[in-house]
């Protein structure tokens, strides 16, 4: 029997079980498939330490009705999953305004600002630092007023928080960044931010880590999840696996398995979208503010990805975003052939309240719950990991207070 059981081999759930290893705890993940094949694998791979503030739904009238005509490419949506999802999307709008956003920031802002340093020690007893680069990364603008207020906010950023960031102008970005044909005024290079050349390669060293300190990685269904006596057991390939405690690190399909043991979570499932081409020279991620896309150089090509579409897990491919992402790529960069046939997708499991959900389950002893990451399940995985492992030895503050599963009863 083992001590602790995790549902899934994302960076979530690989880095919970690091975390949990660490205290001295026999581990098991279990996952249908391979580690980091779902969304740990198709991010834009970065560890955001800017990003101190969780993406918030815009309030004022002028963004939303560029939303709702989809005149702006950060999100797309589809009529049945906005009617689907409405009362969460009440919430995550309502709590999106200044008061309750701050307040939240304040949790969010902590996490955010230990996400290198939870990431160091993993990435060099994995033998990972060739896929990281600590040079940040940058936020290009097209149009003068929009470069202005990006400016005035990385000024907001460092005087609230201490974010570190420079401002470039054109000349200094194309200087910066040779392959870049004229078409950006300037950008604001946020320093401490990390890159990887393959978020996915990332998850899957870290998982090879967590078996060589003597971890199992097993291939089973986590919805074969009962009760085993005082404890719980799932099911996998290689038999029955027990454990007194079993932690839910399923990202955007928790909703539906936690709903059997009655729990509603009111998640926003945010669907991205990726493709890598065979050009690009890029040293640094680009995030062009414009087109809603970040154009990042990886293993695989010049991946680039997109903003947020509103669409069920199981839906179609809708490709109006990579596609205008694509577009204006090639405006300023020569961005060559697509290396797959035709983009990758996955989701991102977003709380109305922007925070994950981190600890016990409210009803059910010896369930944990790992989940509701957002747009920063890569940089927050060994973040919130460490936070679990924490919360499972008796330990409690006002972060952890805020994250509790508590709040989803």
């Amino acid at each position: 029997m083992a001590d602790v059981i995790i549902l899934g081999a994302g960076m979530v759930g690989v880095g919970a079980a690091l975390a949990l290893q660490g205290r001295g705890k026999d581990v098991v993940i279990v996952d249908r498939g391979k580690p980091a094949g779902e969304t740990s694998y198709g991010n834009a791979g970065i560890i955001q330490m800017e990003a101190v503030e969780p993406y918030a739904m815009p309030t004022d009238l002028g963004s939303i009705a560029e939303i709702a005509l989809k005149i702006t490419n950060d999100v797309e949506w589809r009529f049945g999953s906005v009617m689907s999802q409405t009362r969460a999307l009440w919430d995550y709008y309502r709590l999106s305004h200044p008061k309750s956003h701050r307040q939240i920031a304040r949790t969010w802002s902590q996490l955010i600002r230990r996400s290198t340093a939870d990431h160091e020690g993993y990435i060099a007893a994995s033998q990972s630092e060739a896929l990281i680069r600590r040079e940040g990364f940058y936020l290009a603008y097209r149009k003068q007023d929009s470069m202005k207020k990006g400016v005035a906010e990385a000024e907001r950023l460092h005087r609230d928080y201490g974010v570190k960031s420079t401002v470039l102008d054109a000349a200094a970005l194309m200087a910066a960044e040779p392959a870049l044909k004229p078409g950006f005024l300037g950008a604001v290079h946020w320093t401490e931010s990390w890159t990887c050349a393959s978020p996915g390669m990332l998850t899957e060293a870290y998982a090879r880590l967590f078996q060589e300190r003597g971890g199992s990685i097993l291939t089973g269904n986590a919805h074969t999840l009962c009760p085993d006596g005082s404890g719980w057991q799932v099911d996998t390939k290689d038999g029955l696996v027990s454990a007194p405690r079993v932690v839910i690190c399923l990202g955007p399909w928790s909703p539906e398995f936690l709903a059997r043991f009655g729990y509603r979570v009111p998640m926003i499932k945010k669907r991205g979208y990726h493709q890598h081409f065979t050009g690009g020279g890029l040293k640094l991620p680009i995030m062009d503010k414009a087109n809603g896309a970040v154009l990042a150089p990886m293993k695989d090509g010049l991946r680039i990805t997109t903003g947020a579409e509103l669409t069920g897990v199981d839906a179609g491919q809708k490709l109006n975003q990579i596609r205008r992402a694509e577009r204006g790529a090639r405006e300023v960069l020569d961005l060559g052939d697509p290396v797959e046939p035709k983009p990758w997708h996955g989701a991102r499991p977003c709380m109305p309240d922007m925070l994950p959900v981190v600890g016990e389950a409210p009803n059910h002893k010896g369930i944990w719950l790992n989940f509701g990451h957002g747009h920063q399940g890569f940089t927050l995985g060994p973040t919130t990991g460490n936070l679990l492992a924490d919360a499972m030895d008796g330990q409690s503050d006002q972060v952890m207070e805020a994250v509790s599963p508590r709040r989803l009863v």
